[in-house]
């Protein structure tokens, strides 16, 4: 197993996920960019009452991660993403979908607005398909997503990695970013300024087009099936030979293969 190691090793600092405008390095670096590296489970598929929702409204995924980490207003909570968005939310023609990343919903949000519905997770790829707009935290799967999808995001960084993350979406016309406050030692957005980005966004078609836009562009970059054709390709240079295998004292079956079949 030794050599196949020693093959990968190198290898990883040398494949990037993402593009150079959502994750820039320096312009000496040694990367080739693959584009998002997301996964979902084959066939997963969004409910039913989804795929025949009320095509009138704009349907708006809202995803928090895990709302509480620990106590309620530390460092990686996004709690504040569900308070704002159903605040702001209420009350307008959408449809809108809450999910906490298989967590349970914070007692103190319920009873929710009537077009507000919670599940606890739903596929996010599937999920973003069918969504006109994404409300998220700006974690890098959720940016990822959202772009690789096509679609449209206001962004609510939690901190301060994930403002870098928003702020990469924002400058490339595809997101608005909505500060979080930290007031009295809790998070706070202010969901005035929240539904204005919201109506802004679903407005203005140049949003939608600039997402779009992203999309087609991660999607040529190749994902997971690009970068384990390049590992394959820099193991094949590396130790010259298209498969590496375990030492010839090796069972058959310890033995590995890296191969470009």
């Amino acid at each position: 197993m030794a050599p196949l190691g020693r093959a990968l090793r190198p290898c990883a600092t040398r494949r990037r996920s993402g593009k150079p405008e959502t994750d820039p390095l320096p312009s000496d670096s040694n990367v080739t960019y693959v584009g998002p590296i997301l996964w979902q489970k084959k066939g997963a598929e969004v409910p039913e009452w989804i795929i025949h929702r009320d095509r009138t409204r704009p349907l708006i995924w809202v995803y928090s991660g895990n709302p509480r980490y620990g106590s309620g207003g530390g460092t990686l909570d996004s709690f504040v993403v569900l308070k704002a968005s159903i605040a702001a939310l209420r009350g307008l023609d959408v449809q809108v979908v809450l999910t906490t990343g298989h967590h349970e919903l914070p007692r103190e949000l319920l009873p929710l607005p009537v077009n507000c519905r919670h599940e606890a997770y739903l596929p996010g790829l599937a999920m973003a398909d069918h969504a006109e707009l994404l409300i998220h935290h700006g974690g890098y799967g959720s940016r990822q997503t959202g772009l690789f999808a096509g679609k449209p995001a206001v962004i609510m960084p939690t901190f301060s990695e994930r403002e870098s993350n928003a702020r990469r979406v924002a400058a490339l016309g595809a997101a608005i970013v909505v500060p979080v406050e930290i007031i009295g030692g809790r998070k706070h957005v202010n969901p005035d300024i929240l539904r204005q980005a919201v109506n802004c966004v679903l407005g203005n078609s140049q949003y939608l087009e600039s997402a779009r836009r992203q999309g087609v562009q991660l999607r040529r970059y190749g994902g997971a099936q690009a970068a384990g054709r390049l590992i394959g390709e820099f193991a094949a240079r590396r130790h010259g030979y298209a498969t590496v295998r375990a030492s010839a004292s090796d069972s058959r079956e310890n033995s590995c293969a890296l191969s470009d079949r």
